[in-house]
């Protein structure tokens, strides 16, 4: 097992004045500066080859299988290389936080202005433009989180106006399993699903969903496995990290709404969800790591979910954004409006929280296993993470620009989530690229008579 604050340590690749030879990395704007080095999984667009490994630099994509055949490594690093070189970024994870930042380190000593290694990777880069992604790794098992506070009392607020939050909210991270089947990537068409909904009258119908929602959230990667009936203590779990995705966990609310108890979400969330193409690791996320904070009052951990260092730097500083693009609005040439913005240091469980709870009962976690967030609001207007609460369950419609409104989503409309962290000093602005998806109408009612 990975020691336990390896993930957590500074060095010189983050370094605010670093500068690449790549110059797109050295845009301020840019998510992908060489203080990043995310990992993905990508080819060239429109061709049919192998899906292999890559590292995000500016508006690049750096082809580790190439970078292993045409630059000159040491052994170790040339080793390191190798399974990412095969595209199995799940093996190279499993391998834990000292490898990780062994490669970081030659990388970006690599990708460095001056660097004797410039010559022969030029030759490895395709523009981001030119590339299809994917999934980054191959997900076994996903389980959903819900840390949002602030989401967690404005939904609560729908059903228990006196009571929003149930009991056990503040002692034990909640969560669900879900599907690892229907993750997709960025990019992808969400089709609006069928399902039971439970009107007024006595009998539910079968039906298209009327009451479709996004959720944004952040999808944590498992790098290192546990054997089933051994639990991570704390500091194991800071080293069984990887690193971070943006997560949209779609939601069909109405039929959410009927299929939940007793047992929760199932159809209602089993349909889609998807996430960015680049995985931000823990190391490029070390910077800015913030104190956990707590509202008076509140009771403290259990002691198996409890640390020094998760107190001192177990949240995280993550600017997260929701922008949304109706059909009409892309037939005009109208860029997307924001809708939305949160951060991720308003959790209330952190992530090394999550992993220890979920391995406490002895439950084995796998390299490239993915736990989502759950839907991160904050608590004030404008900071939702989801048309739930910014409708208040469809009472109050969002009004946009163009004078349209939104209750839930309609057909063509087209998600964009954004995420970067920034604002600490000493620390490059770094981010997540986008992840985006358009729903695409249900089925029609034929299909079901076939």
């Amino acid at each position: 097992m990975t020691s336990p604050a390896s993930s957590l340590l500074l060095d010189e690749t983050h370094a605010p004045a670093l500068q690449s030879w790549v110059v797109s990395a050295n845009d301020p704007s840019t998510d992908f500066p060489i203080q990043n080095l995310p990992f993905g999984r990508f080819r060239r667009a429109g061709s049919q080859e192998a899906w292999r490994i890559g590292i995000a630099i500016g508006d690049q994509v750096l082809d580790l299988a190439a970078a292993r055949r045409q630059a000159v490594w040491d052994a170790e690093v040339a080793e390191l290389l190798t399974p990412l070189a095969e595209g199995d970024l799940n093996a190279f994870l499993a391998r834990g936080a000292a490898a990780r930042r062994a490669l970081r380190l030659a990388l970006s000593r690599a990708l460095r202005q001056g660097s004797a290694q410039q010559a022969a990777l030029q030759a490895c880069l395709l523009p981001l433009a030119q590339a299809e992604l994917t999934l980054p790794c191959a997900i076994g098992d996903y389980t959903d989180f819900y840390t949002g506070i602030h989401h967690a009392t404005a939904v609560g607020k729908l059903f228990r106006p006196d009571n929003p939050l149930l009991p056990n909210y503040k002692w034990v991270p909640i969560g669900y399993h879900g599907r690892a089947s229907t993750i997709g990537v960025s990019g992808q068409a969400v089709r609006r699903p069928w399902g039971q909904l439970k009107g007024e009258a006595p009998e539910p119908e079968f039906a298209p969903c009327r009451r479709l929602d996004y959720e944004l959230e952040l999808g944590a990667f498992i790098a290192t496995a546990n054997a089933q009936g051994e639990p991570l203590t704390m500091a194991q779990a800071e080293g069984a990290l990887a690193g971070l995705v943006l997560l949209n966990d779609w939601s069909a609310r109405d039929v959410q709404a009927w299929e939940y108890q007793p047992l929760g979400p199932f159809l209602s969330k089993s349909f889609a969800s998807t996430i960015s193409p680049w995985l931000v690791t823990m190391e490029a996320l070390a910077p800015f790591r913030v104190p956990l904070v707590r509202s008076e009052g509140d009771p403290a951990p259990l002691p198996y979910l409890d640390s020094t260092i998760n107190r001192s730097q177990g949240a995280l500083n993550v600017e997260l954004e929701v922008w949304l693009s109706t059909k009409a609005m892309r037939e005009r040439g109208e860029a997307p409006v924001r809708i939305a913005e949160s951060n991720f240091r308003d959790a209330y469980w952190t992530l090394a929280q999550m992993v220890t709870h979920h391995a406490s009962n002895g439950c084995s976690l796998n390299p490239g296993d993915l736990l989502g967030s759950g839907t991160l609001s904050g608590p004030q207007p404008g900071q939702e993470g989801s048309l739930l609460e910014q409708t208040q369950g469809g009472k109050v419609p969002l009004k946009l620009p163009d004078g349209s409104e939104r209750r839930f989503l309609e057909d063509g409309d087209e998600i964009v989530l954004r995420a970067h962290c920034g604002g600490t000093a000493g620390a490059r602005r770094i981010g997540f690229g986008d992840c985006t998806a358009t729903v695409l109408p249900a089925l029609d009612a034929a299909y079901w008579t076939r």
